[in-house]
């Protein structure tokens, strides 16, 4: 196969540094720059690492948008029980609101554990919710 001659010039380290190379690989420094030169102009690499950043993307965006729906139906779960407990829950007279704010405490204090129950077994009502509102959507 014939080649074309061309004259490059190169800096003085790069020289010494490609001698070097084809010494230890006993090849010849044409051999090498034709090889980095083809390797420099093909698009294979770039497109390839191009590629696998656009597909680690399109992984990171998914689940932040499952976050961001997580996110929003606990929210969403939280706002719609206070409002609703605020509207359904009568005041209480003067006379029983000590005994009141000591079972309140009780009831936070079984609430704080059953948390940390169900978080160290990994069940969380986000995902039960979230299962339940697919099928929701699916039924209609």
């Amino acid at each position: 196969m014939k080649k074309d001659r061309l004259n490059v010039y190169f800096d003085p380290t790069l020289t010494t540094e490609l001698e070097n190379l084809a010494a230890r690989r006993k090849v010849s420094k044409s051999q090498i720059v034709d090889a980095a030169l083809a390797s420099y102009l093909s698009p294979d690499g770039a497109d390839q690492r191009e590629a696998a950043i656009v597909r680690r993307l399109d992984r990171l965006t998914r689940s932040i948008e499952r976050l961001e729906r997580d996110l929003t139906i606990s929210t969403e779960a939280l706002a719609l029980f206070v409002k609703f407990w605020l509207t359904t829950t009568p005041p209480l007279p003067d006379t029983m609101r000590d005994a009141a704010q000591a079972k309140g405490r009780e009831r936070y204090e079984g609430f704080v554990e059953a948390l940390g129950r169900r978080l160290a077994k990994g069940a969380t009502l986000t995902k039960e919710v979230s299962e339940d509102v697919e099928r929701f959507r699916s039924s209609k």
